[in-house]
């Protein structure tokens, strides 16, 4: 029988077609529900539900296995969403819940500033989340600064963090060993990014008669062994390794320094599984508009050139500052305190190197911080710390008034306009559209001749029980 090609094709068509229909009705019949609506708190690639009370503080659960969350599109398309981190989307049209504050309290009342204290770092609230949301992975930006009591340089320091270009992706935790309503104030004005405050709660404000503090039994910075021995003042036995007995002031920077630290990796719910970087300030910095963009690109070219490198550094103390030449210019060194500390990034992984050390920080008779940390370089780390540091600084150090600043007569105002100024005759140098590595700096590493001021065991005994969980506090 002739079969006629017409009808061939026509029963084709209608074969194709009839296919298609049941390919369609099986998608339809199995396709999944949508995923809810509403906010998640994602870790890991895992979904966790959180809850946002009415003051607009996001009240974290113990993440439990479960699954993925596909839904909303916040994320756009970042590559880095399979790695560990944290996303908590934005809320419109909430912003009327984030006029939450710290309490009122009567700083000549001890037990209320201690209460408070403890009451705000246990709740870990986070300012302006709503309306910025936070992403946290390894090409975050945390920036934590050290506040002790000058409002006005605080003040400067945040000013110039909101005309830094992506402040409002980075999380800035301020870190204070001073309760204070003015600088509550200034730091819970930022409406720029995410922010929160910490405070150090074994500060001198917190027991200003007692140990940490200046107990009235404490032996005088001068006096001679022998006499504190007669005296029977508390630390008569300990002097540092000069003579000199402990003064609570310079004590507690170091203090501060290792406790915030060890707060911030270790302490925070929002801070775990984070692995990028952390942004060291302190109050009396100034930041160049383009610091967080030369922080991420210093950090590629470190993950690059430089894998060695445990810490990158925005600033430096040079007088003269070259910046048509050098803007996109790193080089490498052996880290030296005193030459760059001065806006240094690290990571969770430098932090355990140097938690691992904490019996050799907390020990050695010295009582700043950075001076200490060379030493860990030279004498616990694993290999001599070494840094990536700009040419050309994007970080500047404001303070003329401070722990170790003599002189009198501080115009902070005066000194940012002098910043200013510079920033704005070398604007079009900033943002680099490549970022060079072009040598090793020659310095030369030493360990540190101990300064003193450490000698107390109830220094080394409150510094260690940061790190340690077994070692009591020794407030008394």
């Amino acid at each position: 029988m002739r079969v006629h090609p017409m009808r061939l094709l026509r029963s084709g068509l209608v074969f194709i077609v009839l296919l298609f229909a049941l390919l369609n009705m099986h998608v339809l019949l199995n396709l999944q529900a949508g995923p809810p609506s509403g906010n998640h708190f994602r870790r890991n690639g895992m979904q966790h539900n959180h809850q946002l009370s009415e003051d607009g503080h996001v009240q974290f659960q113990i993440p439990q296995d479960g699954p993925g969350d596909q839904g909303g599109n916040w994320l756009g398309n970042d590559q880095h969403q399979g790695e560990p981190g944290l996303v908590i989307p934005p809320v419109k049209n909430m912003s009327h819940l984030e006029n939450r504050t710290f309490p009122v309290v009567d700083i000549t009342n001890l037990t209320m500033i201690r209460a408070a204290i403890k009451k705000i770092n246990d709740e870990q609230h986070i300012f302006n989340l709503r309306k910025f949301g936070l992403k946290l992975n390894s090409e975050s930006t945390v920036i934590v600064i050290q506040a002790h009591s000058r409002a006005e340089y605080l003040k400067i320091l945040l000013d110039s963090l909101r005309n830094v270009r992506g402040i409002e992706r980075a999380l800035v935790i301020v870190s204070h060993d001073v309760y204070s309503e003015t600088l509550n104030a200034i730091v819970q004005s930022v409406d720029f990014c995410p922010i929160m405050q910490i405070f150090f709660p074994y500060s001198i404000q917190a027991y200003p008669n007692q140990f940490p503090g200046d107990d009235p039994n404490d032996c005088p910075r001068d006096i001679k062994r022998d006499e504190a021995v007669k005296r029977n003042c508390n630390n008569a036995l300990h002097p540092d390794k000069y003579g000199h007995y402990r003064e609570a002031k310079y004590s507690q920077t170091k203090h501060h320094w290792w406790w915030k630290l060890s707060r911030v990796f270790d302490g925070l719910t929002i801070m775990k599984n984070y692995h990028g970087l952390v942004l060291l300030l302190e109050e009396d910095y100034y930041l160049a508009e383009d610091s967080i963009t030369v922080l991420q690109m210093l950090n590629h070219l470190r993950n690059k050139d430089c894998k060695e490198c445990q810490i990158i550094t925005l600033g430096n103390y040079d007088k003269t500052q070259n910046y048509p030449v050098n803007s996109g210019k790193a080089e490498t060194a052996h880290w030296i305190s005193s030459k760059h500390n001065l806006g240094m990034g690290i990571d969770h992984r430098l932090w355990n190197l140097m938690r691992a050390c904490a019996k050799e920080y907390c020990l050695f008779d010295d009582y700043n911080w950075d001076w200490t940390v060379q030493h860990l370089s030279t004498k616990c780390l694993p290999q001599k710390l070494k840094v990536m540091k700009m040419k050309a600084t994007r970080v500047f150090h404001m303070g003329e008034c401070g722990l170790h600043q003599k002189k009198k007569d501080c115009q902070p105002q005066e000194k940012k306009k002098q910043v200013e100024n510079l920033l704005g005759e070398k604007k079009q140098h900033l943002f680099p559209n490549v970022l060079v590595k072009t040598g090793f700096s020659p310095l030369k590493l030493r360990d540190p001749k101990p300064n003193g001021g450490w000698g107390d065991l109830r220094d080394r005994e409150l510094c260690l029980s940061f790190t340690q969980e077994n070692v009591s506090v020794p407030v008394r």
